[in-house]
């Protein structure tokens, strides 16, 4: 070993909040919302509804400082993974954070917004297609 460079120890363990080269930007959000403890988080696959994104996550936070933590997360995960957003609004207020990461949108609210506007019945697949028939 050269000198003046010291010997990693691997114990075996992998981090668990690091990515793999398996992981797609999809994982990184999911594994970044539930790092900090988000509630209710629900994946929606939209390509079929919509040509803005293929997939909506949505999550809420406990309080507006949560909302605002679990968003600045994904940001800072996202960016990591090489995927920077190109949009982030919300953040000022913390009832809903909306981060886009162009194929992956971001939805984090309090409860009673996402209670409110209900984006799950709005872009759930299932519905549209039985509504529509």
């Amino acid at each position: 070993m050269p000198r003046g460079k010291s010997k990693s120890r691997k114990t075996g363990v992998k981090d668990p909040t690091s990515s793999t080269s398996k992981d797609t930007l999809q994982d990184v959000v999911v594994r970044s919302l539930e790092d900090l403890k988000a509630v209710d988080l629900k994946v929606l696959d939209v390509s079929e509804l919509t040509s803005i994104t293929d997939t909506m996550v949505v999550a809420s936070g406990t309080s507006g400082r949560h909302v605002r933590a679990l968003a600045e997360n994904v940001v800072e995960k996202s960016k990591a993974f090489g995927q920077r957003p190109i949009g982030l609004e919300g953040e000022r207020e913390g009832e809903w954070v909306l981060v886009d990461l162009q194929d992956i949108l971001v939805h984090v609210m309090l409860p009673r917004v996402r209670d409110f506007y209900q984006l799950e019945k709005l872009w759930d697949m299932s519905q549209a297609t039985r509504t529509g028939s």
